[in-house]
Order: structure tokens, then sequence, then C-alpha cells
């Protein structure tokens, strides 16, 4: 019985420092203070996966009469927090000054910090920004930063619906925002992610689809693979709805909606990732003429000549220059010139040819020229 209980109490703890742990909305800010739980609104299960949901909070504040709902999304990573804030945006929320990443409307706001998405929900919240800049002060610090994606870089400005970007990591949510049910075949499983708009093409609302994935190889293989199983530039026409693709290095682009291949082609031709690599090409052969290789030749070989020359003369000439304007200051100090000579003949040594001699003050010495040949070695200062 003591076990049972003991087991429980560990239990209790266990869940309450659990709890605790994933805390991260304060119990007050800015003279909004709660003692209740919040509401969270509903978003589909299987997207928040794809997004990498970790845990989340929730809170109900009050100030007074008023009262705001506070949920907050906690990821494995910004870039799903960057594709959750994404997927919970609608084209009727405005961007606001809340954060880089924040969008907000008369009831809503939606800010992206870090790792965390801050869905808030509540009356007049247009005039609340100070107190919900105080609220995401206070959040931030619990905030994981890191880089986030990049891929909305390539969607065309021209005729693009503000706020219907959406960044996507799973075909669960590709499938309930795009048509066709291609989901599963852009190539998720291969490390790819999906970024897509809204555009106004001919007169018609129509969804371009951006995909990357890691190399050019990949997304030949998947390009391949959607024109084998749906209706992909009319390869296949009794495969559901009509969808238009094409290829730029390791990017897919799509559009659904486009009444053609030519009313589409406009908004897929605006899609360059890159330069366009091909490993099945051959090589251009642009070999310089022969006469023209000589010729290169005898010019850089008179240039290095004339470099020669003229760098030799000039060093000989300001060497004659200084030691004709400053004799043994600069060049031939004889106090810091040593010589070694070696006498391997009869002729006797000369000191009166070397630098920093000075003659001997008594009578001159006699040497005997008749000597046999002999070696000698002397130093002289």
């Amino acid at each position: 019985m003591r076990r049972i209980l003991g087991v429980s109490i560990l239990a209790l703890l266990l869940a309450a420092l659990s709890a605790s742990a994933q805390r991260i909305l304060p119990d007050s800010f800015a003279g909004w203070s709660t003692n209740r739980n919040g509401s969270v609104a509903p978003t589909p299960r299987p997207v928040l996966q794809e997004y990498g949901f970790d845990f989340q909070d929730a809170r109900l504040y009050y100030r007074g009469a008023e009262a705001i709902d506070v949920a907050v999304y906690a990821m494995k990573d910004p870039s799903g927090a960057y594709g959750l804030y994404s997927y919970l945006r609608t084209p009727f929320m405005s961007r606001a000054s809340l954060t880089d990443h924040s969008s907000e409307s008369n009831d809503r706001a939606l800010v992206l910090a870090g790792n965390l998405v801050l869905d808030i929900r509540g009356s007049h919240l247009l005039s609340l920004r100070s107190p919900l800049k105080a609220l995401i002060a206070a959040v931030a610090p619990k905030a994981h930063d890191g880089t986030l994606p990049t891929l909305w870089q390539f969607l065309p400005p021209d005729n693009m619906l503000v706020g219907t970007d959406k960044y996507i990591l799973g075909p669960q949510t590709l499938n309930e925002l795009f048509p066709g049910g291609i989901g599963a075949s852009v190539g998720f499983d291969h490390g790819g992610e999906a970024e897509l708009a809204h555009y106004r093409l001919g007169g018609r609302d129509a969804t371009l689809l951006l995909v990357g994935l890691p190399t050019d190889q990949v997304a030949a293989v998947q390009l391949e693979k959607l024109q084998r199983d749906f209706n992909v530039n009319g390869t296949n026409q009794s495969s559901g709805v009509p969808l238009f693709a094409s290829r730029s290095a390791r990017l897919l682009a799509i559009v659904a909606g486009a009444s053609s291949q030519a009313e589409a082609k406009p908004l897929l031709d605006k899609i360059q990732m890159e330069t366009e690599r091909s490993w099945n090409e051959p090589v251009p052969k642009h070999e310089p003429p022969i006469e023209l290789m000589i010729e290169g030749s005898i010019i850089g070989s008179i240039t290095i000549c004339l470099f020669a020359l003229v760098a030799g003369f000039s060093f000989g000439g300001v060497r004659l220059l200084v030691k004709r304007w400053a004799p043994g200051r600069v060049f031939d100090r004889n106090n810091h010139l040593q010589v070694l000579q070696l006498g391997l003949g009869s002729k006797p040594i000369n000191a009166d040819d070397f630098y920093g001699y000075s003659a001997p003050t008594g009578p001159p010495t006699v040497v005997d020229k008749n000597l046999p040949d002999r070696v000698a070695l002397r130093i002289f200062r």
C-alpha cells in the first residue's frame, strides 16, 4: 500500500513538473492577469505534426471587463513555426509591427517568435498594441531562434494575392491547400519543402506551388512521376485536375487553375532558381588557334625580360646614387664588414685590399715571396 502511494505521489510530482516546464505564457503583463486556462482554436492534428508540433500553452487574460484568449504553439524548430504561422494566417489579416513576422485584424493577431507561434483572439486588438508587445517581450526569451525558410523569395510578386502564401512541410497539408491530391508525389519523403500562393491569372484565381528538392536529379525524377501519375502538362488527361508544371534546377513549379498551358506559361517562366545545369550535354570546345598561342607566348616572354631589365637597372642605379651621396653609410660600411679569404697560392695576402684595415705603425713586415705554395686562412675585420 505504501509503495502504491509513493508511486502515485511521484507520478503527480512528475506531472506537475512537466506542466510547469511547458508553461510559456506569463501570469500577468501590462495590467492583464489570468486565473484560468484558455481555449485553443481547432487545428488539424496531422497538420501540426507535419510542422513539428511539440506542445501548446493557452491562457485567458482579463483587464477589468476586457478579455483576450492567448494560445502559444511550441514547435521543434523555427522553420516549422514559420510554416504553422503561414498556415494559420488568413488573407483578411494585414501585416503588423509586433515582430518581423506578425499579422493582425481587429479580432485576431498572429505572432512568430523563434520556434513559437502566438495566436491571440479578442475584441479591438488593434488598440492593444502596447500590451501585446509586453506579452511578446515576456514570451520571446523562451523561444529558440534559428534560420527561416527562403523558398518564398522565388514567388513572383506580380498579381499575387496578399496573404495567400503558405509554407508546407508535408503531404496532408499540401492536399488540403492545393488541388489534385499530389501531396505524396512531390518529394517530401526526399527532404522536399513547398511554398504556394494564389494569383490572378486570366481573370481567375490560380494557385502556384513551388517545391524545393535537394538536387536537380531528384527534381527531374519527381516531375516525371507527376507527369506519369497525374494530369500534368496534358500527359494523362483522365487523371483529374489539369496541372501545368516546369522545372528550374532543383525547383518544381506547378500551376493549378489555369485553363491551358499557354495561360500558365508566363507564370511558370518567372520561376528561375539558378543557371540550368545538365550532365548529358557535350562540353563546348573553344581552344584558341596555335598562332594566337605562339604570339601570346612571345609577348609574355618579352614582357618578363623587359621587367627584369628595368628592375635590374633600377636597383643598380639606386645603389650607385646612394653610394655617391652617402658613401659608407648605407652600403660598404667598413665597421660591419667581415671578409673571409682563402690563400691557396704562393701570392701573399694583401690586407690593404679590404675595408676597415689600418696599416701598422711599426716597420713593414718582410714577406718571403719564395715560400712554397701553402694554404692560408685569415679573417679581417
